[in-house]
């Protein structure tokens, strides 16, 4: 059975002792399964990976970041944002399953067999969660939607002045 070949994968036999950095660019596309272009990612993305390897544990950080497209949420404009992200992992070996069961996600095991690590995955997930929740144009003058309006800026300044003199008044009338 043939399987397909993993974009990032960092091989453990490969690894020396203390730090070892790797970097990667990918397009969205090379992550099959994943919709990322559809999310928005539609330059490249560039992946920094550092593996601290010692005797008895792996530790991997990843970064992310990449420029994604967006359309803005109020007016519909193009925009371009700078997305990064981050996420450490820590893999150890020798490490029973019962001790590892009430683990965090960040703690994996490793079995001596392992020859490499998968990262696509995370390196997925830590793309997806560099998305922001709403994308709006806020330097956009053609944005007409919710653009600020100097009349309508002044007669809500003057709704705030009637509002506290007639609660001044109000609470003077019971004191």
């Amino acid at each position: 059975m043939y399987k397909e070949k993993s974009p990032i994968a960092i091989r453990i036999a490969d690894l020396v002792q203390g730090i070892n950095e790797f970097d990667f660019t990918y397009k969205a596309s090379d992550f099959t399964g994943w919709q990322l272009a559809e999310a928005g990612f539609t330059r490249n993305i560039e992946i920094n990976v550092v593996v601290d390897k010692s005797e008895d544990e792996v530790s991997v950080t990843i970064e992310t970041y990449t420029v994604a497209d967006f359309t803005c949420d109020r007016c519909l404009a193009p925009i371009s944002r700078i997305l990064s992200g981050s996420l450490k992992l820590y893999y150890l070996y020798g490490v029973s399953v019962e001790e590892a069961e009430g683990w965090n996600e960040e703690y994996r095991l490793l079995d001596k067999n392992t020859d490499s690590i998968d990262l696509t995955g995370d390196v997925c997930e830590t793309l997806l969660l560099s998305l922001p929740l709403k994308v709006t144009c806020t330097d956009n003058t053609v944005c007409k939607l919710y653009g600020i309006d100097e009349k309508n800026e002044a007669s809500h300044a003057e709704e705030i002045s009637a509002w506290q003199e007639s609660l001044e008044q109000l609470k003077n009338k019971y004191r």
